[in-house]
Formats: structure tokens, C-alpha cells, sequence
């Protein structure tokens, strides 16, 4: 029987041990880089200079990171109600529909400000009915989030090709895509804020749905920690005897979890969709609904924790893409190994190091509320 991990404070539990998890992962990258016959200090320059060393950079960095923070978010609400949401890809896909919808009937009438939230409504309404039926396969039938929301990326891939190709797709083009959206379906970018900073954005795509998912973790926080229902999903998820034992509806509460997640992955359509291609098209998530478990997985479920997480994969996107340009012998794949790392020593691995931290923390607390003997005071 295995023995239970000592409880540790929360600045160790959440900051500490996954900080000491990212170094341990890019330090098994750098052997990686090395065995390629190229500097792990000169490549990880490199990658620090193409995510934050000019301004299209970091514009790049934060759309990334506005990304994973919706899909990171919606990961950690299903995880506090002790489900396993790997939908978000689909969830996010559907909720691009919501977008679209509205863009394209509304952006000739109202200005982006009045559709903004209109599209944020519809996002979230489309994500969570697509998370809705696998919320209620798993209260009703036990049928397992996992594969019901597996299976629903699939459906959503295959029903958007249908749309894009057939219904949505406008006349005398072939393209599988919607036409471009009105003026009033464009989010604007950020570049004028940046550039009263110094900031010169180029072309990259940041726009004010970053706003939005700041909002979006300041919600998730008020919800899972100040309200009722907060503390329902957690009781559920740490116990579900203890929930139905305090007379909570389980069923309602699944349901209620995987609605919200899934309105949540859907909201990440906004940054894509209505803010950088100003149309539908196909594969748009591109894979930020499973990065979102990393995210998650690395935050511990907190937004505080999502933030900075998001932040790092949006580094190692952005600044992926430009180390593979500046040393040709580390190509994508590279970098593709290198997240997979940061992937595994945040998810599969992110207890390996926590009994020799906890050891560690437990001496120095030790030393340090040991009494001084009489001797030593005088």
C-alpha cells in the first residue's frame, strides 16, 4: 500500500514543486539539444530572445497564452468536480461556431464592442452544449468522461468539415472556410496600446480577448473558491460519499461541471477566430484544447498557477518556432520533444521530486523552530 504524500504549505505545494519540475524538464531538453551537437545555453537564448526579445515576439507569446489560459481554465474546473474533461479541442471547435454566428449576421449592424459580448455568450453557450450530453452520459450512465469527450472531438471535427464545406461556405470560392467577417465582427488588435510602451507588435495577432481571459481566471477563482456551488464541485471532488452524504445532487453537480468547462474551452474561439482570422475555418484550436491539460495539470487547478503556466507554453510555442528557424538541426519535432517533457515531468511525473522536497522543507522547518539551547543564547 502506498503511503500518503505529507501535506505541504501551498507556496510549496503550488509554486515550489512545479517550478522545480519545469527546470528538471528543460534540463533533460538541454541533454536532448546536446546530443544534437548544438548549445543547450546558446538554443535556450535563442528561444527566451523569439518569445520576449522584440515586440511581434511577445505579441505572438501572449495570443499562445490567451489561448491555453481559456482551455488551462476549463481542464481545472472539471478537475475540482474530480472529472477528466480532454474535450476542449471539440468544445473550443463548437464554440467557434457560436462566433462565427455571430459575426457573420451581426458585424454589418453593431460595432465589435456591442458583438463582443454577444460572441463571448454565444461561444460559451455552444462549448458547453457540446459538453453537455458526455456531463450527462457520465451522471446518468456512467459512461466515462474521458471517452465520451474523446469521442465528441471527433464528431466536432467531422461536423465543422461538413459546415465549412457545405453550408457556411460562400458561393464561387472553394475554400473551406466562412467569408470574412464585417468590420463589426473584428476584435481590434493591441498594437496601439504597445507601442505607447515601446512595444512595436508587427503583425501579431494579440487583441483584446486577452482582456477577456483575465476576466474569464478572475471568474473561475470567485467561483470555485467564493461561492456555493465553488464549494460543492470541490467537496465532489474530493469526496463523492461526502457530497451525498451532505445531500448534494451529484448528478446535477457533473452536469453542472462539464457545462461550464465546456463553456469555457469554447471561449477560447474568440482569440482565433473573431480576433486574428476574421472567419471560420478548419482546424483553428490547433491542439490548444490538450495543451490546456498541461496547463492545468502545471497551475494545480488555481488561476493564479494557469496564468504563468499558459505564459511558459506560449514561450515555448513562439519562441519554439524561432529557435527551429535560427538552428535549422533543431527542427519542429525538436520542439515538439521539448514540450512533451514539460508535458511529462508537470503531469505524469509532477510527484516524482515531491517526497524529496517535502523532505527538504521538513528539516529546514525543523532547523528553524528548533530551540537554541541556553548555552548557545548567552
Amino acid at each position: 500500500m502506498s503511503r500518503p504524500y505529507a501535506k505541504l504549505p501551498g507556496w510549496v505545494d503550488h509554486g515550489v514543486i512545479p517550478l522545480v519540475n519545469v527546470v528538471v524538464a528543460f534540463l533533460v531538453a538541454g541533454l536532448v539539444v546536446l546530443a544534437v551537437g548544438e548549445s543547450p545555453v546558446e538554443a535556450a537564448r535563442l528561444m527566451i530572445r523569439g518569445a520576449f526579445g522584440y515586440g511581434e515576439g511577445v505579441g505572438f507569446t501572449l495570443y499562445y497564452m490567451t489561448n491555453f489560459v481559456f482551455t488551462g481554465l476549463a481542464v481545472a474546473v472539471a478537475f475540482h468536480g474530480g472529472l477528466f474533461n480532454i474535450g476542449g479541442e471539440g468544445q473550443a471547435y463548437v464554440g467557434g461556431l457560436g462566433v462565427a454566428l455571430v459575426a457573420l449576421n451581426l458585424g454589418t449592424i453593431l460595432p465589435w464592442w456591442a458583438n463582443l459580448p454577444l460572441a463571448m455568450l454565444a461561444s460559451f453557450v455552444f462549448g458547453a452544449a457540446w459538453a453537455f450530453l458526455p456531463g450527462v452520459l457520465q451522471a446518468k450512465r456512467g459512461s466515462h468522461v474521458v471517452i465520451t469527450t474523446i469521442m465528441f472531438n471527433f464528431i466536432a471535427a467531422a461536423l465543422m468539415v461538413y459546415l465549412l464545406v457545405g453550408p457556411l461556405r460562400p458561393l464561387g470560392t472553394m475554400q473551406p472556410e466562412t467569408r470574412q467577417f464585417a468590420e463589426g465582427g473584428q476584435l481590434p488588435k493591441l498594437g496601439s496600446m504597445f507601442e505607447r510602451f515601446g512595444w512595436d507588435l508587427g503583425g501579431a495577432p494579440l487583441n483584446v480577448t486577452f482582456f477577456v481571459c483575465l476576466l474569464a481566471a478572475l471568474a473561475v477563482w470567485v467561483l470555485i473558491w467564493r461561492t456555493r456551488l465553488g464549494y460543492e464541485i470541490r467537496t465532489l471532488g474530493f469526496s463523492p460519499q461526502a457530497a451525498r452524504y451532505a445531500g448534494m445532487r451529484e448528478t446535477r453537480l457533473i452536469v453542472t461541471i462539464m457545462v461550464i468547462s465546456g463553456g469555457l474551452a469554447g471561449m477560447m474561439a474568440l482569440n482565433s477566430v473573431m480576433g486574428d482570422q476574421y472567419r471560420l475555418q478548419l482546424n483553428f484550436p490547433a491542439g490548444a484544447g490538450f495543451v490546456g491539460i498541461a496547463v492545468a495539470l502545471m497551475g494545480r487547478g488555481h488561476p493564479l498557477g494557469i496564468l504563468p503556466a499558459a505564459l511558459l507554453f506560449g514561450v515555448l510555442y513562439q519562441g519554439g518556432a524561432e529557435l527551429a528557424f535560427d538552428m535549422p538541426s533543431i527542427s519542429r519535432d525538436m520542439i515538439v520533444i521539448i514540450q512533451g517533457l514539460v508535458i511529462l515531468f508537470a503531469g505524469a511525473l509532477e510527484n516524482m521530486l515531491r517526497p524529496g522536497i517535502g523532505r527538504a522543507y521538513g528539516l529546514m522547518a525543523l532547523r528553524l523552530t528548533k530551540p537554541v539551547p541556553a548555552e548557545e543564547a548567552r
